[in-house]
């Protein structure tokens, strides 16, 4: 069984999944959060599924079910793991299997897995701790890939979003947007690939990339921005004025944006190693 090194797991303490309490946000309002979340590119899916062994798979944080519908559409069967017990719940009334528990302390009960995904979520599991859980939970062959959705738009809307975080939360990331839509998830998929290595248990993580574009309608966009971690633990004062002055960047661009997206992917294949 894949263990973490001693060292290791001390030093998973004091990184930035400790900020958990922010995954456990988002089930507050699961309807709006699939209605408005976006949705991941079918070439990604595809290339996941061309490259896993059958047709088992654990989908960790599946939140809403998002990722897992979209990997039943091409016939996969899914099993969720989630730590918010309202997102758990949403996802189970519209038909997908869903259990409650962080990834790290959860049971596979001698089940084992032909891929392990995990879409937006990865960041809040412990990457040392998930990935061995990961490995435990795969039969040899099998493939962890864990993928983020990163967008950016246009440099002039995205200096019109930042002059408004910069005035309602002056702190935040949002407020010094960057100009390269992966900057800000590069992190995560390093993290996730250092975590997969120090394992052990699986071969060199490869990193995929898929971009795409969406429009937005000024709606579209303020419907999507409180489900996300940031916007979730504002003040409702904050929330507001924030949405406001996004509404009216979006309403000085003619009311509607486009949105390029990169998708992030690490994915690694399991091996015999113990």
């Amino acid at each position: 069984m894949p263990t973490i090194p001693p060292e290791r797991a001390r030093l998973s303490e004091l990184e930035p999944h400790r900020a958990r309490h922010m995954a456990e946000s988002f089930g507050s309002d699961p309807e709006r959060y699939d209605r408005a979340r976006p949705r991941y590119p079918d070439a990604m899916v595809e290339r996941i599924v061309a490259e896993f062994p059958g047709a088992d798979v654990l989908d960790v944080g599946i939140g809403t079910g998002i990722a897992a519908r979209q990997f039943q559409a091409v016939g996969s069967r899914v099993l969720g793991v989630e730590v918010d017990a309202r997102m758990a719940e949403w996802a189970r009334e519209r038909g997908l299997q869903v259990e409650v528990a962080a990834f790290e302390a959860w049971d596979p009960a001698d089940r084992i897995f032909d891929a392990v995904v995990s879409g937006q979520a990865w960041h809040w599991v412990d990457p040392v701790a998930g990935a061995a859980k990961a490995a435990e939970a795969l039969r040899p062959g099998g493939r962890l890939a864990v993928f983020w959705n990163a967008g950016q738009p246009s440099p002039g809307v995205a200096e019109a979003f930042s002059e408004v975080y910069r005035r309602v939360m002056p702190d935040s990331p949002a407020s010094r947007q960057s100009t390269t839509a992966s900057d800000g998830y590069s992190a995560f998929c390093n993290r996730a690939a250092d975590g997969i290595r120090e394992v052990g248990a699986f071969g060199e993580p490869e990193q995929w990339r898929f971009d795409w574009e969406r429009p937005y309608t000024r709606d579209e966009w303020l419907d999507q921005l409180p489900t996300t971690g940031l916007h979730a633990q504002l003040l409702p004062a904050q929330l507001a004025e924030a949405l406001a002055g996004v509404g009216a960047a979006i309403d000085a661009c003619g009311g509607s944006f486009t949105m390029r997206y990169t998708t992030l992917v690490v994915a690694a294949t399991r091996t015999n190693a113990a």
